[in-house]
């Protein structure tokens, strides 16, 4: 089976290595560029009405062959589908980001967490009433932020 991803865009980001992203790109508030290339432009079409948006992103730059992570909130070993870490047979990343404004092929958002030139690979709408999943947990992490 052949499988192929073809990038939409890539983000402009002030992060130039992986050290200086934040754990979570929610505690960010710096601006991202997101600069999608000429032939995807007419789907963003209306995008300018979200509020929100959910980014999927290639990480060009974690390795592939990792299947056990220790996360930055507990220091003991995980398998990697119940972690966050990059490090992933397939390393999509997914941020919801907040889209502050839109310039022709040009997407301005906050709360993100990537290396400068990571490659879009979708974008679709976030909806609080569709997307937010209520009382969703993450066992070992509250585990770790009872004690």
């Amino acid at each position: 089976m052949q499988f192929y991803i073809k990038p939409i865009g890539i983000i402009k980001s002030p992060y130039k290595s992986q050290p200086e992203c934040p754990t979570q790109g929610r505690l960010s508030e710096e601006s991202f560029t997101i600069e999608i290339l000429p032939e995807f432009e007419d789907g963003l079409k209306d995008i300018e009405t979200c509020t929100h948006l959910i980014l999927l992103y290639w990480l060009d730059k974690a390795r592939r062959d990792m299947l056990i992570a220790i996360p930055p909130h507990d220091k003991r070993e995980h398998g990697v589908f119940a972690t966050r870490s990059p490090h992933r047979p397939n390393p999509i990343g997914f941020a919801v980001v907040e889209l502050i404004e839109r310039k022709g092929r040009e997407l301005i958002v906050k709360r993100l967490d990537v290396v400068d030139g990571t490659p879009v690979i979708d974008i679709k709408p976030y909806s609080s009433a569709i997307d937010c999943v209520e009382n969703a947990k993450i066992g070992w992490f509250e585990e770790v932020n009872k004690e």
